[in-house]
C-alpha cells in the first residue's frame, strides 16, 4: 500500500469503547426437536408416507439452528413410517453452483450420510416442470423429481432484498432451492422487483406438480435460538409460512440505535446470511426493494467465515475490508451469486486496506464528521450475534438511557499486533 494512504491514516483516532449488552426476547424451546417429534405426528405429515416410497429431503446451506437435529428427527420419522429417505441439497447456486460442493457445504452444517442415515444425492441436473404465464420457466432438482414424496426443511425470516407477505422460507426453499441454480436464475432473471410475486407463484406450481408432502419451518429468536417449529401440510405451507414470516419479523435481532457513523463487521459469509450481512441488521441493502434498520454511514469488514469457503457476497455492500478477506476470496463463488441473482453490487471488493486497523481509521476519516473523536462507532462479531457488542464512548449516554441495553464494561481501547490486525 502506498506510504501516502497510511500516512493520512495514521493520526485518526478510533475512539475508546465499551461492551454493553443488547436484550431481546429470549424465549425459546426448551426442546425444539421433542416438539418436532410430536408435529410430526399431525395430520398431514409423516401419515401421508406409504412405507417403500423414496422420500427426497430437501435441506440448505444457512446457519440454522439445530439444523442437523431437525434434519435427523425428520429422517428417522420418515423411516419410522416405513419409507426411504434421501438428503437432497437445496440451495440454488451454494456451494460453487457444483454438485461436489453443495454436499460439502451440508456436511459442514454437520449434515452427510455418516450422521444423519440416510444418502445425500447431490446433483446440478434439473428438469423444467412447467412455465409461468410470463414465460419464465419452473425447474426441479432432477433427482428430487424422481422422488414418491419431497420434504423441504428451512428457517423462516425476513428476506435481505425483496418485501412481501412470503420473504425467505419454504415457498422461497421450494422455488429457489429445489430449483438449483438453474432455477435461482430463473427466479431472479426480471429482478428483485418481482421476487415477492414470483417467489410463491413458482412455488405454487411446484407444489401443484411434484409430490411435496410437507415443509418443516423454524422460526429464530435475536439470539440465533429456535422459539418456534411447525410442520406445515403442502396445501397450508403459503397461508402459514405468512404469519411465520411475521413473527420471524418481530424477533429479529438489531441494533438498538437509529443512526451509526461507523459500523465494524468482523466476518461475513453465506453461512450467516446469503448476502454474508444480513442487511435488516446493517440498514445497507443490495436492492431497492428493501428497507428498515440503522442509518450507517460506512461500513466495515473485517474477515469471511471459514464455513463460506471463500465465497465474500455482501463484501461490495460494505465500504472497507482488508487485504487479509482479499486474499481468502473466491472469486468464481462470489461472482456466481452476483451472476445468478442479477444483483452484482454486493459481488465487488470494497476498498482495501492492508489491516484491521487502517481500514477501520479509513472508515472513521470518512465518516463525514467533523471531529474524529465523537465518531458512533458500533463493533459486532456477525449480523446473527448482536447480544454483545461494542460501541464508542460518544454513545454512552444514549446506550445508558436505553432501557434494554446494559454497559458491561468500562472504556478502553482496541488493541492492534504489529501488523495492524486484532490481537485476538
Amino acid at each position: 500500500m502506498s506510504e501516502i494512504i497510511r500516512n493520512m491514516l495514521k493520526p485518526i483516532p478510533i475512539p475508546p469503547v465499551v461492551r454493553i449488552r443488547q436484550k431481546f426476547d429470549a424465549s425459546k424451546l426448551d426442546d425444539p426437536l421433542a416438539v418436532l417429534i410430536e408435529d410430526l405426528k399431525r395430520p398431514g405429515a409423516v401419515d401421508a408416507l406409504r412405507p417403500g416410497q423414496r422420500v427426497a429431503v430437501a435441506v440448505g446451506s444457512r446457519g440454522i439452528a439445530n439444523i442437523a437435529g431437525i434434519t435427523k428427527t425428520t429422517i428417522d420419522a420418515i423411516k419410522a413410517a416405513g419409507a426411504n429417505p434421501f438428503i437432497v441439497p437445496c440451495m440454488g447456486s451454494h456451494g460453487g453452483a457444483t454438485a461436489e460442493g453443495q454436499a460439502e457445504v451440508l456436511k459442514h452444517l454437520g449434515i452427510d450420510e455418516a450422521s444423519m442415515g440416510a444418502p445425500v444425492e447431490s446433483s446440478m441436473e434439473v428438469v423444467e416442470i412447467d412455465r409461468l404465464p410470463n414465460g419464465l420457466p419452473v425447474y426441479v432438482d432432477k433427482i428430487a423429481s424422481t422422488a414418491d414424496a419431497i420434504i423441504v426443511i428451512n428457517r423462516v425470516k425476513p428476506h435481505t432484498a425483496f418485501r412481501g407477505p412470503i420473504e425467505s422460507g419454504i415457498m422461497k426453499m421450494i422455488a429457489i432451492g429445489l430449483g438449483k441454480q438453474k432455477g435461482a436464475e430463473a427466479c431472479h432473471q426480471l429482478g428483485f422487483k418481482y421476487m415477492a410475486e414470483f417467489v410463491p407463484e413458482m412455488a405454487q406450481v411446484m407444489i401443484k406438480k411434484l409430490p411435496i408432502v410437507f415443509g418443516v419451518g423454524a422460526v429464530e429468536n435475536a439470539y440465533d435460538e429456535t422459539c418456534h417449529i411447525e410442520v406445515l401440510p403442502a396445501d397450508r405451507i403459503y397461508e402459514r409460512e405468512v404469519e411465520l414470516q411475521k413473527m420471524a419479523k418481530s424477533r429479529m435481532p438489531r441494533l438498538l440505535f437509529d443512526q451509526i457513523d461507523v459500523l465494524v463487521v468482523d466476518q461475513i459469509g453465506k453461512n450467516i446470511s446469503g448476502d454474508g450481512m444480513d442487511p435488516n441488521v446493517t440498514g445497507r441493502y443490495p436492492t431497492p426493494y428493501a428497507f428498515g434498520g440503522p442509518d450507517v454511514n460506512k461500513i466495515v469488514v473485517l474477515d469471511v467465515t471459514k464455513e463460506s469457503k471463500g465465497n465474500a457476497n455482501g463484501v461490495g455492500t460494505a465500504d472497507f475490508t482488508t487485504r487479509r478477506l482479499a486474499d481468502k476470496m473466491d472469486f468464481t463463488a462470489t461472482y456466481l451469486n452476483g451472476l445468478t441473482s442479477t444483483v452484482c453490487a454486493p459481488t465487488k471488493l470494497a476498498t482495501t486496506l492492508e489491516s484491521d486497523e487502517l481500514a477501520i481509521k479509513a472508515a472513521v476519516k470518512t465518516c463525514n464528521v467533523l471531529d474524529f473523536t465523537t465518531c458512533r462507532l458500533v463493533r459486532i462479531r456477525d449480523t446473527l450475534h448482536l447480544g454483545e457488542i461494542e460501541i464508542s464512548v460518544p454513545m454512552l449516554m444514549e446506550a445508558r438511557e436505553h432501557p434494554d441495553i446494559e454497559i458491561v464494561s468500562e472504556p478502553y481501547e482496541w488493541k492492534f499486533d504489529s501488523e495492524g490486525y486484532f490481537l485476538r
